[in-house]
């Protein structure tokens, strides 16, 4: 008997990149059973929203999910398909491992980082109103409850993962009573965690530091809107979206996902590049004890990026999804 995952296609590019990572999972000797479901614009006329609540339902009854790409429209139309997931199943930390790989071409070499974002409060709560006619307001949240949290994550995944340092990133600066509070909590979270370095810097700060050298960082820790921005902005220092795989994580379901989006330019063109979901895949399988499959898929994954020569178009090659999900698993059965 494996483990039920549930797993949601999304729209775009969302159902070719999940298949090849379904079939990556499959191959690699994992025992995954899927429930599969539909998500987002495709399913919209039907439900009247973008992810039914029988999807929700699946993932609070199988505590797993895998989960594509799926559209926001910007400024209109339905919610974040993500902000929903996140609020209704309290997935607090979302955790994107930013790595550079041999044969990805990068401006950078040796980085190795983890950023632990605060995925339910901060201005992305969704309180804001219009005050008038030309003012609107969004409401910035910060609780000591929900700081702890996701830095007692961090602080706990630098200890199982051998890590050294945790940066806690803020802007306590200038808001200093929410963006306060946040550091607060860190500098005493910290205080748990006597064999690990602590030390906190401010956002911006953070930003000229993560480029210049992004090689002196391991976990980084943050509110909700400063790891939304960095962790797309790290992403670039290693070769993009396409290799940045997600968790979003809560005491009581799990949600692995690419950080990339929908991409529906390319979609149904076998172009698009499933590294991400399948790095996520990944993520997924530790979280559920199938070390085994998870290292082999990494270490398959590893190959066909530093040999070349199935890359897809983003990454500089000319080769077809299928032809990239199948070269790492033809790697898994080496």
């Amino acid at each position: 008997m494996g483990h039920r995952v549930t797993l949601i296609k999304g729209d775009g590019i969302g159902p070719e990149v999940c298949k090849a990572a379904r079939k990556v999972v499959d191959e690699s000797g994992a025992h995954i059973d899927w429930e599969v479901f539909d998500a987002g614009a495709s399913v919209m006329d039907e439900y009247g929203t973008p992810i039914p609540e029988h999807i929700i339902e699946s993932i609070k009854k199988n505590k797993v999910a895998l989960k594509g790409p799926v559209t926001t429209p910007v400024g209109k139309g339905f919610r974040s398909v993500n902000v929903t997931l996140r609020k209704s199943l309290n997935l607090y930390a979302n955790i994107r491992p930013i790595k550079t790989y041999a044969g990805v071409k990068s401006r950078y070499e040796n980085v190795d980082l983890v950023i632990f974002r605060e995925n339910t409060e901060d201005l992305y709560a969704g309180i804001e109103h219009m005050v008038n006619d030309e003012i609107a307001e969004s409401i910035k949240i910060i609780s000591k409850k929900a700081s702890a949290n996701i830095v007692r994550a961090a602080f706990d995944y630098a200890v199982k993962n051998g890590r050294k340092k945790v940066t806690a990133v803020h802007k306590a600066n200038i808001m200093k009573l929410s963006d306060g509070l946040f550091l607060r909590t860190a500098q005493e979270v910290a205080k748990e965690y006597s064999n690990i370095e602590f030390e906190s810097v401010i956002v911006d700060a953070m930003s000229m530091k993560l480029v210049l050298n992004p090689e002196n960082y391991d976990v980084l820790v943050m509110p909700n809107l400063y790891g939304d921005i960095l962790s797309d902005m790290a992403s670039g220092l290693i070769g993009g979206l396409g290799l940045v795989p997600g968790a979003n994580i809560g005491e009581n379901a799990a949600v692995f996902e690419s950080a990339h989006g929908s991409a529906p330019d390319i979609a149904g063109q076998n172009k698009a590049n499933p590294t991400a979901i399948i790095l996520s895949a990944v993520m997924m399988l530790e979280y559920l004890g199938e070390t085994e499959p998870a290292h082999k898929i990494e270490k398959a994954v590893e190959e066909v990026l530093k040999e070349g020569k199935y890359l897809t178009g983003d990454l500089g090659g000319n080769a077809t999804t299928d032809q990239y999900t199948d070269a790492i698993v033809s790697k898994l059965h080496n």
